[in-house]
């Protein structure tokens, strides 16, 4: 997300007061995962202000809608993909990536289906596959398949890493936090975290939790991971969320302090709450 009604007075305090909630975003983070499109696709006044609100570096990633994914499963849904990338055309090269999420009900029998769907979207789109199917992280000839197939269409495979939600109990913090912690295990996948990279975009969707030694833990190998596909000449996508995701901030600084703690190359900027020391608390 790149609003949230706790940050003007948390993350963004350190800005003038704005409307636009995006184009502060853009100030601190250089893309967003949209999932908005999953649900309903926008005006198109709604992209033209998108459009305008970020720097020409910034880079959107975008879902296919869920009628294309999860309620036609990639087939007969031609008008509908059409009509979602001609409404997002605008953003021309700021549209970083096009994400197709996958139910877990789209297993290896489909994998023909997804290689058609591949083949007839435009040449120069950048696509992200996330499955949920747990064939296709077995080490088995479903997910070699896969991979393979990913490669041949220079798509890249999502990775979602829930290790961190998944540590530790419940029971630490209070009913409300151990309410919101049910619900967000119950609506995040707990898959393997098999990392590979099958295009030039790698994408990891990191899930933490509120304990910063366990996400740290989590984070580290992911440190070293980015570095080598950066050496790479790979184009690294790194997510953050948090069980609340007003706090998904402080993760993502969490990955930059760990990250320029540990390299001689160029580092990462920080975000705007370094300078709120009454923040740490969310460490």
């Amino acid at each position: 997300m790149w609003q949230h009604s706790h940050w003007p007075s948390t993350w963004f305090a350190n800005y003038p007061k704005s409307d636009n909630g995006l184009s502060l975003y853009a100030k601190e983070c250089n893309t967003v995962e949209g999932n908005t499109t999953f649900y309903s696709l926008p005006h198109q006044d709604a992209v033209a202000r998108w459009c305008d609100s970020v720097p020409d570096h910034f880079r959107f990633t975008f879902k296919f809608h869920q009628n294309i994914t999860h309620v036609h499963q990639l087939q007969h849904c031609d008008e509908e993909v059409a009509q979602q990338l001609a409404l997002l055309s605008p953003l021309k090269e700021k549209l970083g990536v096009m994400m197709l999420q996958l139910p877990a009900s789209f297993g290896p029998e489909k994998l023909p289906i997804l290689d058609t769907f591949l083949a007839a979207l435009p040449q120069e789109l950048n696509i992200a596959v996330e499955v949920r199917h747990l064939a296709f992280f077995a080490k088995g000839d479903e997910e070699k398949a896969l991979n393979q197939l990913l490669i041949r269409h220079g798509a890249n495979r999502i990775i979602m890493d829930t290790r961190a939600l998944f540590t530790g109990s419940l029971d630490a913090g209070g009913n409300n936090r151990r309410a919101m912690l049910e619900e967000v295990r119950e609506k995040k996948p707990r898959v393997p975290v098999n990392v590979i990279a099958t295009g030039h975009t790698p994408i990891v969707r990191f899930v933490g939790n509120d304990v910063d030694d366990d996400n740290q833990r989590c984070l580290l190998p992911w440190v070293k991971k980015v570095k080598i596909w950066q050496s790479e000449g790979k184009d690294v996508y790194f997510f953050c969320h948090r069980p609340d995701n007003k706090d998904a901030p402080w993760l993502a600084q969490q990955f930059i302090d760990l990250y320029n703690n540990t390299t001689s190359s160029l580092a990462l900027n920080n975000l705007s709450i370094k300078t709120q020391p009454e923040q740490n608390s969310l460490f």
